[in-house]
């Protein structure tokens, strides 16, 4: 398959070197020429995957029209705040050839709170969507590691079929789904409850209370997928349980770093940090604008609404646990 990539962060680099790994023909669009210029003479992504050599049969590209006249899959791997301008900047350019487009994107676009497949739709409203999600650290990946991920679309089943065996290898198994909705509010959850397990970590809680927090973490995420009309089997799958113990326990979690550092440091200094390191922490704007959503259905959300407390609302930590600690007691 002859597949494009727009975004070359660090998910977006490490699929390009996956697909190549399986046979694919990858073409690599980097947002900015700069960065397209030095990934194509150096074959490496410096910024954001530093370590791992494209192999040179990975084309590297900055202008997309070329790339995408002989498209069969358009990949998407910006953030999620910036899908609808990548999307609008190369619409004019899709070819007959082009069957499907597959979010990376895992957030909600702040001013519409639509998910990634929504605004995909908007903008390609004849083409199939997808996503692609799951406990999938970049670097792991491009090394080759054993991961597995759910692919969510609504194409055809032998497209999907097509999909799921070009994209999948001994080291990277892909699993379909037709929950477009679940998988992708499941792969923008996790960031929050990952962000509040970072928070326990840095408040040095205990492994009692980072255990509990996850646990109802997954009952929340349940709630809030079902009322969006998601299927609530889907959070108990990679993209919910799967991504979400991968996001609040690893290392190289921004998510649980930002929420680490809140913990221990308060929030504006941990905002300062991450706004100095220029990373890009989803969370952080999921947390907003999931909470517009949980209080637009009226769904019981308190966990969300402990870390919405704290991120935008500069709520004392210990004061945000014991409310979060002190509700009306209930069954399981």
């Amino acid at each position: 398959m002859n597949i494009v990539i727009l975004g070359a962060g660090a998910w977006g680099s490490a699929m390009a070197i996956h697909l190549n790994r399986c046979g694919q023909r990858v073409t690599l669009i980097p947002r900015r020429l700069e960065q397209a210029l030095e990934i194509a003479g150096t074959r490496e992504n410096k910024d954001y995957l530093p370590g791992f050599t494209f192999p040179q049969d990975i084309q590297v590209a900055h202008v997309p029209a070329p790339a995408l006249t002989e498209c069969d899959v358009l990949i998407f791997a910006c953030p999620s705040k910036a899908l609808r301008a990548t999307a609008e900047r190369v619409k004019n350019c899709i070819s007959p050839k082009t069957k499907i487009v597959i979010s990376l994107c895992k957030g909600l676009e702040a001013e519409t709170l639509l998910r990634p497949e929504q605004v995909l739709k908007q903008v390609f409203p004849d083409l199939s969507c997808g996503t692609i999600s799951g406990p999938t650290n970049a670097a792991e990946v491009a090394s080759g590691f054993p991961a597995a991920v759910a692919f969510a679309s609504d194409a055809a089943e032998s497209l999907a079929e097509k999909i799921q065996s070009e994209f999948s290898n001994a080291s990277f198994r892909i699993y379909r789904s037709t929950d477009l909705i679940g998988v992708e509010l499941c792969g923008a959850l996790k960031n929050i409850y990952a962000l509040a397990a970072g928070v326990c970590d840095g408040m040095k809680l205990g492994a009692n209370a980072r255990a509990s927090l996850l646990t109802r973490a997954v009952a929340e995420m349940g709630r809030l997928v079902e009322a969006e009309g998601g299927k609530v089997e889907t959070v108990r799958g990679l993209s919910g349980m799967g991504d979400l113990i991968a996001t609040s326990t690893a290392d190289w979690s921004r998510n649980r770093q930002f929420g680490m550092e809140i913990g221990r440091a308060g929030t504006a200094a941990a905002l300062a940090k991450m706004n100095a390191q220029k990373s890009v922490v989803e969370g952080y704007y999921s947390t907003k604008n999931f909470y517009e959503t949980a209080s637009r259905s009226g769904v019981s959300a308190p966990i969300l609404k402990c870390v919405y407390n704290i991120v935008y609302g500069n709520v004392d930590l210990k004061s945000a646990v014991y409310a979060l600690m002190t509700r009306s007691l209930k069954e399981e």
